[in-house]
């Protein structure tokens, strides 16, 4: 037995199990002085396979076990088993309530918390936590987005435990939540959340990709997407923070003029992290391993105040789920250590914005990497025919994965330092360029002999791993075994791009299984299935046709959606017009980008892949439109509020100074003359002019007339805006005018910040902002 203090709470070590002295667990924290093992605290707070087997029996363990692997549904009566096991283990940890953590369409979660407590017939409290519990609970769904699904009044919505993602601790400081992962339904059985179209995805893209390792003879019972997440933030001091409304009500600075020194030294990014940042990354990590997080990766990032964190490599679901979590942590350790932390895509105008980088691979249940290429003919053409999935998918439904990153806030973002453009394309590197490009126009391969594979009725290349360098400027780059989409914005939930991406490869995968069928038809394929082994492709006489046919496929697919794969800069301007000339989905607003959810080929998308109906879609549709223009409203009324209430006030009485002092000088000046005068000086012609100041102060003044007239201008279109219902008309006044209006204001009050003395400036400036101590 060991004994490790933790800030004053005893952690015992005795066999595998941790626990703290006297049920005092909901203590547990870091020691800043002595620190702490990271695979002693990982997954503490977490019902695991470790919790599971000591806290359920046996039989009920190897039933769940089971049921998590195949995706199968629980009965009542291991529910209630389960319900028991995690409610002794919860209660042995100090907690009192339980809540279906969820996943709704404002992005963020959502939890109602139920005590364990019950009351029976005689008085006696006691502790009871049902399968029905646990399976299934009724949260008011009124309040929540709907997008036209159903009326205000049709109240009812259903969480429903989703067994694939392990149930959790939240803990604070007075005790803890057991938090069970749920999906989120209407009465009517629709979707009103993110999880349950991504986990539809995971279905139906398995599916799909196991067909095709069928016919290499893989056989694997299940393939998932895997999701490594960089999130991007930046921190500021809390106390800035409060005094600035735009921070607290929008997430972003809407006023704001750069420092002479921004990020164009690039001294920041992976810079020595300062002291007080460490700190607060290391109590972020510490609770991120008790919730099984596999925080990996911590660094500063370009921009002033500017960090990422990045876990390891998780299934998409689970991914998903620890990246809503990463968020939540982040913004509550931040707190504690007086800071705050911005998750808004551009909180700056003028500096590196934030996203999360979405690194999107597949894997099968053996823990085969399907995009990792192979020195086989085997393993080359199947990471040929899934590269080539991917590339047809993104070609074909662009705009649909450009739609399914438009956010009010990631419009300020993308296309500028550093973040990928709004137009979708793909990045492959210059060897798999190479190889696409002599496929696609049955040019020569220019490789030695030893690079070269023999198929038996065609050459390719070897295919490395790092094959590919790095493009900044691309939205959805392959780097080495899986696909970055940059594109993605900090503050959003990653299931949206994700069950988009799996939709679009599952549709694909399927459409070349069916042409596989149809070309070599059932004796082939079993032919092929027994001479294979898994491991190498065995190049048989009678195999040549199906080399033939997955050669067939991988050249069709890749001239078809040629026109996707860019290796040049994204951020050119000819860029945009070639786009243009190739039909590529070029939008630069969320309103227009928007519309490709209702476009008939991305609802047919959707639909067959079993992600979304099409009541569900038209409501996503309306529930992205409309917080894009409360998004704008808010900004605005915020905008204005500011003006009123903070920069014109001192702008007045600040214009007053400055008449002042000139009027004194002017009078001292004048006062000076005359005793010249009178002393019969000659130099008296030689007066001083004050032409310069007095421009400077009429530069001023008309500063803050420009700020009133542009004040009125854009309260007029508010008020214009407030008497309009069609959505469409309503984000296209949001998106043409109220913007526009309030890059005008801005431009002005920068300008007046860059003339007003610091001290007299009513709200934090950039400097008090970026440069945290």
């Amino acid at each position: 037995m060991k004994n490790r203090n933790f800030d004053n709470e005893y952690f015992i070590q005795k066999k595998d199990d941790f626990v703290i002295n006297e049920g005092k667990d909901r203590l547990f924290k870091i020691n800043d002085n002595k620190g702490y093992n990271i695979i002693d605290i990982y997954q503490y707070n977490v019902f695991n396979d470790e919790k599971m087997r000591k806290f359920l029996p046996y039989n009920a363990y190897k039933r769940f076990k089971e049921i998590i692997k195949k995706g199968e549904k629980v009965d009542e009566i291991l529910a209630d088993e389960i319900a028991h096991g995690v409610k002794e283990w919860a209660i042995s940890r100090g907690v009192t309530h339980f809540a279906h953590w969820f996943q709704p369409m404002t992005g963020l979660t959502a939890e109602k918390h139920e005590s364990f407590l019950n009351i029976e017939r005689d008085g006696t409290p006691i502790n009871r936590f049902s399968g029905k519990n646990l399976i299934k609970s009724e949260p008011d769904a009124s309040s929540f987005p709907s997008g036209g699904i159903r009326s205000t009044f049709e109240a009812r919505g259903y969480t429903i435990w989703d067994t694939s993602s392990p149930m959790f601790i939240m803990e604070n400081e007075k005790g803890g939540t057991l938090c069970i992962p749920s999906i989120f339904l209407s009465y009517n059985g629709d979707s009103l959340d993110k999880k349950t179209p991504l986990l539809r995805s995971m279905e139906s893209l398995s599916k799909s990709a196991c067909k095709i390792l069928n016919y290499f003879n893989e056989n694997p019972s299940r393939v998932y997407p895997v999701v490594g997440i960089e999130q991007e933030y930046f921190l500021v001091d809390k106390d800035f923070y409060y005094n600035r409304e735009d921070l607290v009500f929008t997430g972003r600075t809407l006023f704001g003029k750069n420092p002479p020194k921004g990020q164009q030294l690039e001294d920041h990014y992976f810079g020595s992290i300062k002291e007080r940042i460490l700190n607060f990354m290391q109590e972020v990590e510490f609770e991120l391993y008790k919730l099984g997080i596999p925080a990996k990766t911590r660094h500063n990032e370009v921009s002033p105040a500017q960090f990422e964190i990045a876990p390891i490599f998780e299934d998409v679901n689970i991914a998903s789920d620890h990246n809503q979590l990463i968020m939540e942590i982040l913004k509550k350790i931040a707190i504690r250590n007086n800071l705050i932390v911005l998750l808004h895509e551009k909180p700056f105008k003028g500096l590196n914005g934030s996203g999360k980088h979405n690194n999107w691979s597949l894997s099968d249940n053996k823990g085969n990497n399907l995009f990792d290429p192979g020195e086989t003919p085997h393993q080359n053409l199947k990471f040929l025919l899934f590269l080539t999935s991917v590339i047809v998918a993104v070609y074909r439904y662009n705009d649909l994965l450009r739609a399914s990153i438009s956010t009010a806030s990631n419009d300020y973002r993308l296309g500028g330092n550093e973040a990928p453009p709004s137009i979708i394309s793909i990045f492959l590197g210059q060897k798999l360029s190479s190889i696409v490009e002599c496929l696609v126009y049955s040019k020569r391969f220019d490789f030695t002999s030893k690079d070269i594979i023999d198929l038996g009725i065609s050459k390719i290349p070897i295919i490395s791993k790092d094959n590919t360098d790095r493009n900044r400027t691309s939205p959805f780059a392959f780097t080495g075994n899986k696909f970055e989409f940059r594109a993605v914005g900090s503050s959003q939930s990653v299931a949206t791009p994700n069950f988009i991406l799996n939709a679009a490869v599952s549709k694909v995968l399927e459409e070349f299984g069916q042409k596989i069928e149809s070309k070599l038809g059932k004796k082939d394929i079993d032919f092929t299935k027994h001479i294979g082994n898994g491991n190498e492709f065995l190049i048989e006489k009678e195999n040549i046709k199906f080399n033939e046919t997955i050669m067939e496929i991988i050249i069709e697919g890749l001239r078809e959606s040629k026109d996707i794969l860019f290796e040049g800069d994204n951020y050119s301007p000819e860029w945009k017009e070639e786009a243009k000339r190739r039909k590529l989905f070029v939008v630069d607003n969320t309103p227009d980008a928007l519309k490709a959810f209702l476009y008939p080929k991305n609802k047919d998308l959707l639909i067959k892949t079993n992600v979304l109906t099409e009541r569900e879609i038209d409501a996503r549709y309306n529930i992205k439109m409309e917080r894009f223009i409360k998004s704008v409203e808010l900004e605005a009324e915020t905008m204005i509020h500011m003006i009123k209430t903070k920069i014109l006030p001192v702008s007045f009485k600040y214009q007053k100074d400055l008449f002042d002092v000139i009027d004194k000088l002017q009078k001292l000046e004048d006062f000076s003359l005359i005793l010249k005068l009178k002393e019969g000086d000659k130099s008296v012609n030689n007066k001083i002019n004050y032409e310069i100041q007095f421009n400077y102060f009429l530069e001023y003044k008309n500063l803050v007339d420009n700020l009133l007239y542009s004040l009125e201008e854009l309260e007029k279109e508010m008020d214009l805006l407030k008497t309009k219902e069609n959505l469409e008309e309503k984000a296209s006044i949001c998106n043409s005018k109220i913007r526009n209006m309030m890059d005008n204001l801005r431009n002005i009050v920068d300008k007046l910040e860059e003339r007003t003395e610091k001290d007299r400036w009513p709200i934090p400036t950039y400097y008090d902002l970026l440069y945290i101590n």
